[in-house]
């Protein structure tokens, strides 16, 4: 409800309503609402006072980041704004909590989708993690024996961990090594290539967040 009087109030050009509402709302930020305000931000996103209160949405999930990764409202967020959370570098959350979270969401997808594969929807998120940094223990007893990550990157993960010369930096972290040179995922008004939505999104790598809404022609 705040969101749409904020971005009404800046449209009709009505700052001290719009700066009452932004400031209510950012006083609002916390680990019970984080997913509700991103899932709500996403229908006003084109507003420039929206992308504002989502950076900040998103610098407290960076701060917070294995808190927000545990909650089961995290599985209610769209695909493309999950693997916006997981690819941030200032994101504070170790890998095998990332992984948690994604297997949790992946879950929840197939639940409402039962024609679909779980590997192939976990799959989505896999480049986001660095599995190489999930001890050894915790690969061959919590994550190979699901069956839904390729074991070549279980293996390359090992193998770093025994020799990190051993193995090429690009297999560990696709994602990454694509970014480098480019800053961190932020938030941006992105059409979808039918042109019908505006998403949050990546600057630095569009390719990779690809919006999951049906496009409205």
């Amino acid at each position: 409800m705040y969101l749409g009087v904020m971005n009404a109030a800046d449209y009709y050009g009505l700052d001290e309503l719009r700066r009452a509402c932004a400031g209510f709302v950012q006083c609002c930020i916390n680990v019970d609402t984080v997913c509700a305000l991103l899932a709500s931000a996403e229908r006003y996103i084109q507003y420039k006072c929206t992308k504002s209160l989502v950076q900040k949405v998103l610098e407290f999930v960076d701060e917070h980041g294995n808190e927000v990764l545990n909650l089961g409202s995290f599985t209610l967020l769209p695909q493309h704004v999950v693997r916006l959370i997981l690819a941030r570098d200032e994101l504070r959350a170790d890998e095998f909590t990332k992984f948690q979270a994604a297997l949790m969401w992946s879950k929840k997808y197939c639940d409402s989708n039962p024609n679909i594969v779980l590997k192939d929807v976990i799959g989505n998120f896999l480049d986001y993690i660095q599995f190489h940094k999930i001890p050894a223990n915790v690969l061959m007893r919590e994550i190979h024996p699901l069956g839904i990550v390729p074991y070549s990157i279980i293996m390359n993960a090992l193998a770093y961990q025994a020799d990190p010369n051993s193995v090429d930096p690009g297999k560990l972290s696709p994602s990454r090594v694509r970014r480098s040179g480019g800053r961190s995922m932020s938030v941006q008004s992105s059409l979808d290539p039918c042109g019908s939505n505006t998403t949050l999104s990546s600057s630095a790598s569009s390719d990779a967040i690809s919006s999951d809404k049906p496009s409205s022609n």
